[in-house]
């Protein structure tokens, strides 16, 4: 997609990178946790539909902290202050032209920053918005929330060895967002995204800032419309920070909501845009879910089960991710979109029947050096598509489709055969089949190899 236009506002001697996406009459300026990177983030498809939600009912003020992403770099690393770090956002604001916004924070620190400055500047603030935070390390004596030192403490003290790789990037998204941190081509992404936005001495500092920072004195003066969100079972800020966080703050909304990923683009966008949005405008927003034709491939490992049980469970899991790594190659190749793993399969979507077959083809050929042989199938229909979800008849039949076919075939519903005339496929007749949970009796065609 294109990405929004990226301007710089001066605060002090330090240009602070920021965009303004959306038109809508409310200013809403996203600040988010840690470090970030405004270019790499419209890479997502994830962040990018959160953002968009964001921008439907708000003009949504984005921007990368001082030391980090587009913004200078070259600043003293020791002067992450509050005050400093306020400032920056108010400069943003004069910049975008902006008198008074809602301020969103994020995380520990994206909250800290939109806490702080709606308290010092409430003719400024219209609203306040904190998300996944608390107002102190829960390693201080004086909390018990159940909180445990997590994986996450021990990289952070290994940074420099292993700052901006794959590795790192997966084991933070196990805490940040578990929904996504089994998907390669997320974790490669956010691992660039990290290596694009901060050195691991960056990094470190705004760590120490963090560690140090307590709010609890301070919440009290809070006095703008105030809605504190938190999801019960995020992993890295237990929901006893966010719920002390709002006892804090007179007349403050807590909302619970469901999900155990902190980042807020992961996981279940809609109810936390919702709430949002009713917070924001008064109404509640609904997404209309887009209804798309495109074609579903679904693919199989044959003897999957057998397999597995021949390799054990190291050489096996192995097995896969080369196998995963292969296909959704191909399907990038192909202008495919992979949704997700079906346990020793996959299924992907494709705007044109055609690239549809031949990626099953170039799949099925890819992983024969492997040792294993693949399955598929192929259907065209309309989907619903809903964030990374795929709905619909069409993805039934296309599953069914797959499930009928043999060791190394090729199915594809008559739909795609007669769609992919003069493409230079070759089908077979495969005969009529009642596929499981769909109505009538399909034919069927079988790539000709």
């Amino acid at each position: 997609m294109d990405i929004p236009e990226i301007r710089f506002a001066k605060s002090g001697d330090v240009h602070i990178a920021y965009q303004v996406v959306g038109d809508g009459p409310v200013d809403l300026v996203f600040i988010c946790d840690w470090i970030w990177n405004l270019e790499l983030q419209w890479e997502n498809p994830l962040c990018v539909r959160f953002l968009e939600g964001l921008s439907s009912f708000s003009r949504l003020l984005l921007f990368d902290k001082r030391g980090s992403g587009l913004s200078d770099r070259t600043v003293d690393l020791d002067l992450f202050t509050l005050e400093v770090r306020i400032d920056d956002v108010r400069a943003v604001m004069e910049a975008a032209a902006s008198e008074q916004a809602v301020l969103f924070g994020h995380g520990e620190d994206g909250a800290s920053l939109a806490a702080v400055f709606a308290a010092a500047n409430p003719d400024k603030t219209r609203a306040l918005i904190l998300y996944g935070t608390r107002a102190k390390s829960l390693k201080a004596p004086d909390y018990a929330w159940g909180y445990e030192p997590s994986a996450t403490d021990v990289w952070t003290s290994e940074r420099e060895s292993f700052w901006g790789t794959d590795a790192y990037a997966r084991r933070w998204l196990r805490e940040l967002a578990p929904s996504v941190a089994n998907d390669d081509r997320t974790v490669r992404w956010y691992s660039r995204l990290l290596r694009q936005s901060a050195s691991p001495g960056t990094e470190e500092a705004y760590s120490r800032w963090m560690a140090g920072a307590d709010l609890r004195g301070m919440l009290s003066a809070i006095h703008v419309p105030t809605l504190v969100l938190h999801r019960t079972g995020d992993r890295d800020i237990p929901i006893g920070g966010g719920r002390d966080v709002a006892e804090r703050i007179a007349d403050a909304r807590f909302v619970e909501l469901p999900g155990e990923d902190s980042f807020p683009w992961a996981g279940d966008q809609e109810p936390l845009l919702a709430e949002i949005a009713s917070f924001v405008t008064g109404a509640r927003i609904t997404r209309e879910t887009d209804r798309v034709l495109a074609t579903v491939l679904f693919t199989d490992i044959v003897g999957s089960t057998e397999k597995a049980a021949e390799l054990g469970d190291a050489r096996w899991k192995a097995l896969l991710a080369a196998h995963d790594e292969r296909a959704k190659a191909e399907i990038d190749r192909f202008r495919g979109r992979y949704v997700n793993s079906t346990g020793d399969g996959l299924l992907a979507t494709f705007d044109g029947p055609a690239r549809a077959v031949r990626c099953a083809q170039a799949i099925g050929e890819t992983v024969k050096p492997l040792g294993i042989e693949i399955r598929a199938g192929c259907h065209t229909g309309e989907l619903e598509l809903e964030g990374n979800e795929v709905r619909g008849i069409a993805v039934h039949i296309g599953a069914r489709v797959g499930s009928v076919a043999g060791p190394g075939e090729i199915l594809v519903s008559s739909t795609v055969r007669d769609l992919v005339a003069g493409s230079g496929l070759v089908f077979e007749d495969a005969g009529e089949h009642e596929l499981k949970g769909v109505p009538d009796r399909w034919r069927l065609y079988r790539l000709a190899i």
